[in-house]
């Protein structure tokens, strides 16, 4: 079923292009640094393909002195690592070649294909974002689009519950025992 869904997002992802994209991924930059950009550090997905775009987001991250962390894979699991240099790993993502960084930045930023009222995210199915927040000390937060936002999947005993949803509708947050809500 899962497989099934990531096939069906991906092609929604893929459909939403043009001018109503663009001012979704401005609307979503607008919202997440309204609301986060106060904080001084940030681990962020470097978008690729028809994931929401992070470009400016880590643009204005950088413009302002904030410390920016990206992924890389290694092996099974995933470091963050400061921006910097980048080259083509996993997946062909690119992701710095910096000295991995050890502990959690103020505020992940975590990318989705689809996410339920509770907060969980169907991923890509690697299992990456799960392992790292197991245990982090972050505030792990979902980009999208609204049309992400859906009931059709349930979570799993592993899966990583996300604090926000930042769509170009505004920020859904989540708690533990509520669905959430459009502030």
């Amino acid at each position: 079923m899962k497989s099934q869904l990531r096939k069906e997002f991906k092609a929604m992802r893929e459909k939403f292009t043009g001018e109503l994209r663009s001012a979704a991924d401005r609307a979503i930059l607008n919202e997440f640094m309204r609301a986060y950009g106060s904080n001084n550090s940030f681990f962020i997905y470097n978008s690729i393909g028809a994931e929401a775009d992070t470009s400016a987001i880590i643009s204005s991250l950088l413009k302002q002195g904030k410390s920016v962390l990206l992924p890389r894979v290694e092996g099974k699991d995933m470091v963050a690592a400061p921006y910097g240099k980048l080259k083509a790993g996993f997946g062909g993502i690119p992701e710095p070649l910096t000295q991995a960084f050890r502990g959690y930045a103020a505020v992940t930023v975590i990318p989705l294909l689809a996410i339920n009222p509770r907060g969980y995210r169907l991923g890509y199915g690697g299992g990456f974002y799960d392992r790292y927040l197991s245990g982090a000390q972050t505030i792990k937060v979902g980009l999208g689009y609204s049309f992400q936002l859906t009931e059709k999947f349930e979570e799993d005993a592993w899966d990583q519950p996300l604090d926000a949803f930042v769509c170009e509708k505004g920020i859904i947050t989540f708690e533990k025992s509520l669905k959430g809500g459009i502030n």
